[in-house]
């Protein structure tokens, strides 16, 4: 993703344009954002009845985080997360199969098979993609060991303008 941004970025200075990373540019008008919606899968979520393990182990620690882990999920992220188009409200967590509407959408291929992957719909477009992916792996994985701790650097990194 990096690269991809840094590529994106000369190639807007070949042809004189700039790069906007912003999750919703224009505020104005009846249209949706840009997302970085985040595939998520660990050995247990694709294994036999990984399926009910993401329902019932995964989403709930999904949940509890919800508000720290929208204060990871990109500047600006709000005008996105409106509950319109296909995004889920910044207010509220959710999760569903194939619901393109929820916080936390199981693809159907998962809800199929018993078994795979989830998709975390609420990261904005211009995310830290690091931040991103240790706040779920901290979440499911470590019970939210470092959350806190990583939060805090967080605030003190925009701080200290870092």
């Amino acid at each position: 993703m990096w690269m991809s941004r840094y590529i994106l970025g000369r190639i807007g200075e070949e042809f004189g344009c700039s790069i906007e990373l912003e999750p919703k540019p224009i505020v104005n008008g009846d249209w949706n954002g840009s997302g970085c919606h985040t595939n998520f899968s660990t050995t247990l979520t694709r294994a036999e009845g990984g399926l009910q393990y993401i329902i019932d182990v995964c989403m709930p620690k999904m949940k509890a985080k919800h508000n720290e882990h929208i204060a990871l999920y990109g500047e600006g992220n709000f005008k996105r997360l409106t509950g319109k188009h296909e995004t889920a409200s910044i207010h509220n967590f959710s999760h569903g199969v194939a619901n393109r509407g929820c916080s936390v959408r199981i693809p159907t291929y998962t809800s199929v098979k018993g078994s795979g992957y989830f998709e975390d719909r609420r990261p904005a477009s211009n995310i830290d993609a690091y931040l991103v992916t240790a706040s779920i792996v901290d979440t499911v994985c470590l019970n939210s060991k470092y959350l806190d701790q990583l939060l805090k650097a967080y605030k003190d990194a925009i701080e200290n303008n870092f």
